[in-house]
């Protein structure tokens, strides 16, 4: 099959299974497979396609009909500008998490120009993607990065050698806090928030391909906000902040439990579509 015959078939397979984005998880599809580029199709479309290439577009897209997300048969995602790699022990990074990035990022880079450096906790750190996008943008910034799984703290340390960025970044197997000594500038996490009764209902790419632990928060999608706002002050150096990630309709839930602890809402930052993403918490003088 030709190049251009290949995007057109690939297309129409999705768009007619009632894929939501065909036209845009058929062409990652066959560029990937293909080894081609965006311009290919246009410039280049009677190029012939290997059987090869053309077998693994075929599997890919049976993967994608059975409702596989088109990023985890690719095996990487993008992110803040980064390709990192996926595992089935990661949570696919996604575009409302770098709501969060953008939220701390400025407190980084000042607290790195002020004080020559600036430490980072990440909890819950799947592919890695908060710690490692921070420490792309800021040199001096340097990302103790946490999780309970063991598979997922390799895809991290994974993503950051691919990077070049090992040498600040340090991945930790703990339960949150529980193997954390020391203090920190900055507590960052995209915490599993979803209630527990709610995630069947979840989009079958969501429900049966991310990982249960990093999407239940329990009964009422509270429970790991609970356990970092018990343990935040104790590791948070003065002035320090702490930065998450919500879900759309938590924000007071959230902030009150942060107020029980002694923390004040400094900041609160929106997504793309407009609902409240990313808290940020300091400790009330």
């Amino acid at each position: 099959m030709k190049l251009g015959a290949l995007h057109l078939a690939a297309r129409a397979r999705l768009a007619q299974a009632g894929i939501a984005d065909a036209a845009l998880d058929s062409r990652l599809i066959v560029e990937h497979f293909t080894g081609t580029g965006r311009t290919d199709a246009i410039a280049r479309p009677e190029q012939e396609i290997s059987a090869a290439a053309g077998d693994a577009v075929e599997d890919a897209l049976r993967r994608r009909l059975a409702g596989e997300p088109v990023h985890r048969i690719l095996g990487y995602r993008e992110f803040y500008g980064l390709r990192l790699s996926l595992s089935a022990e990661t949570l696919e990074p996604r575009p409302d998490t770098e709501t969060l990035v953008d939220a701390v990022l400025p407190f980084v880079r000042a607290t790195a120009a002020r004080e020559g450096r600036c430490r980072i906790l990440d909890l819950g750190t799947g592919t890695g993607a908060i710690a490692l996008a921070l420490l792309h943008c800021e040199r001096a910034a340097e990302a103790v990065a946490v999780d309970i799984s063991q598979g997922a703290l390799a895809m991290a340390a994974r993503n950051a050698a691919e990077l070049g960025l090992s040498a600040r970044f340090t991945a930790k197997k703990s339960d949150w806090f529980a193997e954390i000594s020391g203090r920190y500038h900055a507590i960052v996490s995209n915490p599993p928030y979803i209630p527990a009764k709610d995630i069947g209902a979840l989009e079958r790419e969501v429900r049966d391909h991310d990982p249960v632990r990093a999407l239940d928060g329990g009964a009422d999608g509270l429970d790991a906000y609970r356990r970092i706002a018990a343990g935040a002050a104790t590791h948070l150096e003065h002035g320090g902040i702490v930065v998450l990630e919500i879900g759309s309709t938590q924000a007071a839930e959230v902030a009150q439990l942060f107020a029980d602890k002694g923390f004040v809402l400094s900041d609160s930052r929106r997504d793309l579509t407009g609902n409240q993403r990313a808290l940020v918490f300091r400790v009330k003088e």
